[in-house]
């Protein structure tokens, strides 16, 4: 069973987020297929995925594409229901699928306001009264899903609801935008979760950043934890087969005057975004 799902640029394409969230926190397997947004790369891919027009796009194992994030987590749910994308708990599950749709059509304002940009975090941007009102709005709902389920996360465990806010929390802490300690507290769990800092780390690692997305507003350091500190380069390396696919190394990385290779960049960026794959290797290739 192989799933194929189209993206965008990872440091910006927030839904794109959301749709590989479903996927990556919930240990279904995907094989994902990127363009940069703006570019006719982004058309071009999504030719392979009819009729879809945006932005995660989602081939199933027959053929089938299909496309909107809400729609891939229903459909996914009713196929590995063993993954847990909903909350078991019928009351939990029932709050968990009304924020995803709130999220899913709502705050328009904090998200023009506030494009998801996870190269970067700003001392300040100004926000409006709309995108204030938005952050209320916010931290009402997580509030209310947080004392029903007794839990750091929304409805419990991590679930598609928490996934659909994961742009969210991105855009509080790339913004600094002011919210109290209970909301601060689930941005910071956000920033923390391995596939969030996965797929960040890739991010980091595609290419020159996208000037539609630049502000010029002041910056100050990421405030979630840091990547291991691993660059791109070039070979010879350490070993000369990839370690997830056994193939022939083509792109490297290098940290601490250690150099590994992998056969394509996504495993290399993988890598890189992985701050237990280090020393996992180091361990394989210097016993």
């Amino acid at each position: 069973m192989t799933y194929d799902l189209a993206i965008g640029d990872r440091s910006y394409s927030s839904w794109s987020l959301r749709g590989w969230l479903l996927f990556d926190a919930f240990g279904i397997p995907v094989q994902t297929h990127s363009a940069r947004l703006y570019t006719e790369a982004l058309p071009k891919l999504l030719e392979g995925f009819f009729p879809a027009r945006t932005v995660p796009a989602l081939r199933l194992p027959d053929g089938t594409a299909m496309a909107e994030s809400l729609a891939i987590a229903e459909e996914l749910a009713s196929r590995h229901p063993e993954a847990g994308l909903w909350p078991a708990d019928p009351g939990l599950r029932a709050i968990a699928r009304a924020l995803a749709a709130e999220m899913h059509a709502g705050f328009g304002a904090l998200r023009s306001h506030c494009p998801m940009n996870l190269r970067v975090s700003y001392e300040d941007c100004a926000p409006t009264e709309a995108v204030l009102a938005d952050l209320a709005r916010l931290e009402v709902l997580w509030a209310w899903a947080r004392e029903r389920s007794g839990g750091d996360w929304l409805c419990g465990a991590y679930s598609a609801a928490d996934a659909f806010f994961a742009p969210v929390a991105a855009r509080i802490a790339g913004y600094n935008l002011p919210v109290g300690p209970e909301a601060a507290a689930y941005v910071a769990a956000h920033l923390a979760h391995p596939s969030f800092r996965r797929w960040r780390a890739m991010g980091l690692a595609e290419g020159a950043p996208q000037d539609f997305y630049r502000r010029d507003y002041p910056t100050r350091p990421w405030p979630g934890p840091q990547p291991l500190a691993a660059t791109v380069s070039e070979g010879p390396s350490e070993n000369a087969t990839c370690p997830y696919s056994g193939k022939p190394v083509t792109d490297f990385l290098s940290l601490d005057g250690l150099r590994f290779g992998f056969c394509n960049p996504f495993c290399r960026d993988k890598t890189l975004a992985d701050p237990e794959a280090w020393p996992k290797f180091v361990a394989i290739y210097h016993s």
